[in-house]
C-alpha cells in the first residue's frame, strides 16, 4: 500500500494471517487475520502491526491419558517474511532494547495489498532476556506481558513513523494489549488528549474479567518507566495504583465496540464510564469455505468470492451438488481423524464437532453430563470430534482436555469420540467444513462472539448452540440450526437436558430421514445465514460506523 494513502493502523497482539505463520493462539488472532483479509478485498487503506513470535504459540501434543505437552519449533521468517531496514530502540528495564521489523503482505482479491508489520526483539544486539520478549505468544508472567505490550504499542508507532506512515484517520486497537500506543501518541501530540482521542478506536473481545490485563503501577514504572510521557497529564488509570489496559485504550478512544449485539450490552455493563457500541464479528469467507464447496460455488455461483451475497442464491444449486460437496468435505475430515486415532469414524454417521480453547465457561464437557443418556441416544447414531488447546500455564484448562480424552476412552465401544491434537487454522478449516453439526455450549453471556460457528454455516453446517454471542442474532430455531437452553435461566443440568432432547427429538431424526428434504433445507439456510456473518459485512460496518 502507498504510505501516503494509509488511513487505518490496525494493532493486535496476535494475527492469524496464514496457517504457515504461527503468530496467533486462537479466536482473537484469527479474527484479526480475517479482518485484515476482508479489508484488503474491500480495498481499504490499512497497515497492521503485531509481534514476531519466532517460536509461535505452541504445538500441542496429547498422550493417551489426555495430558497436554507443548513444544516450540522455531520459525524461520525468510523467505515468507521480508526483513525491513532500520532498527528501533526502546528503553526497557533500564536498558536500550533493539526492535527489528519484518513484513508480510496480504494481497486482496482486487490486488490491494495490506502490509502486516511484525516487531522482533530476537536480534543480535540484545541481551538474552531481551531477545526472549517477542519469542513466544502469551508465554510469560506479568512482567513479560508488560514488556510485550510496550513493544507492540510504543515500538509499533515508532515503526510506522520510521517507514514513512505519518498519520492515520484511525488507530484501531484490537483489545487492551495495544493500549500503550495511546501514550506514544500522547507524546507526539505534546499531551493533547483530544488529538489522540480523535484518532483512536478500541475493540473489546471478552466479557470475562480475566481477559482484561491490568498491572500494578509500580511494576509498569519499574519496567517501562522511561517510555511513559514526562511532564504530561496522564489519565487516572495510569496514575492510580493499577494500569488497566482496556480502560486506558477506552479512555483515549473516540469510539469503541464489542463484537456482537449481546456482547455490546455486556461491555457497557463492564465499562459504564465509556460509550461502547458493537460490530458483530465476521469471518473471511474465501478461506473458511472448504475446498470442494469452493469448487461447487465457483461452478454454480460465480462471483461469490468477491461478493459473498451471491451465496444467498444457494437454492439454485442442486441437491446433488450440495451433497457432493458435503460428502467430500466430510471424507477429508474423517480420513484425517481416522489416521490420527483408532476410532474408525464412519462417513454415514452423524458427526458433531466441538473445537474451542479450553476455558471453563465454554463447557466442553457438557455433552458428558449424563453419560448413560448420551450412550442411549448416540450409540450407533452419533460420533464426536473434539479439538482445542489449553494455555501452557492453565492447569484447569489442561484438566478439561484430559477429561474429554478420558471420557472418550471410557465410552469406547458405545460412542465414538476423537480428540484431534494441535488445533490451528488448518485443522479448524478441516473441522468446520467437514462435520455435520457444530456444537457450542458456552455459559451465556460469556461467549463474546464465537466465530467458529460462522465458519461452519458457510459450509452448510447447522449450529446446535446456546443463544450466546453471534448465535443470539443468527439463530432461526429449527430452520438453520437449534437453540439450546433458556436464555434467561442457564445452568448445566437444564442445558444438558435440553441438549439431549434436541438430539433425540430433532437433530438425529432429521439427519437420518431418508427424504433428506429438511436436512438439505437446513444446510441451505445455514449458508444463507453465513452471508450475514462474513468479514466483508464486518469491515463494511467498521467503515460505516467507526473508520471515519
Amino acid at each position: 500500500m502507498s504510505n501516503t494513502q494509509a488511513t487505518v493502523a490496525y494493532f493486535s497482539a496476535e494475527i492469524g494471517i496464514s496457517p504457515s505463520l504461527h503468530t496467533y493462539s486462537g479466536g482473537l488472532g484469527i479474527l484479526a487475520g480475517d479482518h485484515i483479509k476482508a479489508a484488503a478485498d474491500l480495498d481499504v487503506n490499512m497497515v497492521a502491526v503485531t509481534l514476531m513470535y519466532k517460536e509461535g504459540y505452541f504445538k500441542q501434543r496429547m498422550d493417551e491419558e489426555g495430558n497436554q505437552t507443548e513444544i516450540y519449533p522455531r520459525f524461520e521468517p525468510d523467505p515468507l517474511l521480508e526483513k525491513l531496514d532500520g532498527t528501533i530502540t526502546l528503553p526497557l528495564r533500564g536498558r536500550e532494547v533493539c526492535v527489528e521489523v519484518w513484513k508480510y503482505t496480504f494481497v486482496g482479491i482486487n490486488g490491494t495489498p495490506i502490509d502486516v508489520l511484525l516487531l522482533d526483539t530476537d536480534v543480535d544486539c540484545n541481551e538474552e532476556d531481551d531477545r526472549r520478549i517477542t519469542l513466544r505468544l502469551y508465554a510469560g508472567g506479568k512482567d513479560h506481558r508488560i514488556l510485550q505490550e510496550a513493544v507492540l504499542g510504543f515500538a509499533g508507532i515508532r515503526a510506522l513513523r520510521n517507514l514513512g506512515y505519518k498519520d492515520f484517520s484511525t488507530y484501531h486497537m484490537n483489545e487492551g494489549h495495544c493500549s500503550f500506543l495511546t501514550l506514544e501518541l500522547l507524546k507526539e501530540f505534546n499531551g493533547d488528549e483530544e488529538e489522540v482521542r480523535k484518532r483512536c478506536h478500541f475493540t473489546t473481545h471478552t466479557p470475562v474479567a480475566a481477559g482484561h490485563d491490568h498491572f500494578a503501577s509500580d511494576r509498569v514504572t519499574r519496567l517501562i518507566g522511561d517510555l511513559l510521557p514526562k511532564n504530561l497529564k496522564l489519565p487516572s488509570m495510569v496514575l492510580n495504583s493499577r494500569v488497566h489496559m482496556t480502560e486506558l485504550g477506552l479512555y483515549f478512544s473516540r469510539s469503541a465496540n464489542g463484537v456482537s449485539d449481546l456482547h455490546g450490552v455486556v461491555a457497557r455493563e463492564q465499562f459504564p464510564d465509556f460509550k461502547i457500541g458493537h460490530v458483530t464479528n465476521g469471518v473471511f469467507h474465501r478461506f473458511w469455505v472448504g475446498k470442494i464447496f469452493r469448487e461447487v460455488f465457483d461452478r454454480n455461483l460465480p462471483g461469490w468470492r468477491q461478493d459473498p451475497s451471491r451465496l444467498l442464491e444457494i437454492d439454485s444449486v442442486s441437491d446433488e451438488e450440495l451433497l457432493f460437496a458435503k460428502r467430500g468435505q466430510k471424507k477429508f475430515l474423517l480420513d484425517y481423524a481416522n489416521s490420527q486415532s483408532q476410532r474408525a469414524l464412519a462417513n454415514k454417521t452423524l458427526t458433531i464437532g466441538f473445537a474451542r480453547r479450553a476455558a471453563e465457561y465454554k463447557r466442553a464437557r457438557l455433552i458428558f453430563h449424563d453419560k448413560e443418556r448420551l450412550v442411549k441416544l448416540a450409540k450407533g447414531k452419533v460420533q464426536f470430534i473434539f479439538a482445542g488447546k489449553a494455555h501452557p500455564r492453565d492447569d484447569h484448562g489442561k484438566e478439561i482436555l484430559k477429561e474429554i480424552v478420558l471420557q472418550a476412552k471410557e465410552l469406547l465401544g458405545d460412542v465414538k469420540i476423537v480428540f484431534l491434537e494441535n488445533y490451528n487454522m488448518w485443522l479448524g478449516n478441516l473441522i468446520t467444513a467437514g462435520v455435520d453439526v457444530w456444537l457450542n455450549t458456552p455459559l451465556r453471556p460469556n461467549e463474546a462472539s464465537g466465530t467458529s460457528g460462522m465458519k461452519a454455516t458457510l459450509n452448510g453446517v447447522p449450529n446446535l448452540s446456546i443463544l450466546d454471542g453471534w448465535w443470539a442474532e443468527g439463530c432461526d430455531d429449527g430452520v438453520n440450526g437449534w437453540a439450546i437452553g433458556d436464555a434467561d435461566h442457564a445452568n448445566d443440568a437444564a442445558d444438558a437436558d435440553h441438549l439431549y432432547r434436541l438430539l433425540e427429538e430433532e437433530v438425529i431424526p432429521t439427519y437420518y430421514d431418508e427424504d433428506q428434504t429438511k436436512w438439505l433445507s437446513m444446510m441451505r439456510e445455514s449458508i444463507k445465514t453465513g452471508v450475514q456473518f462474513t468479514g466483508t459485512r464486518m469491515v463494511q460496518d467498521y467503515l460505516k460506523d467507526y473508520y471515519k
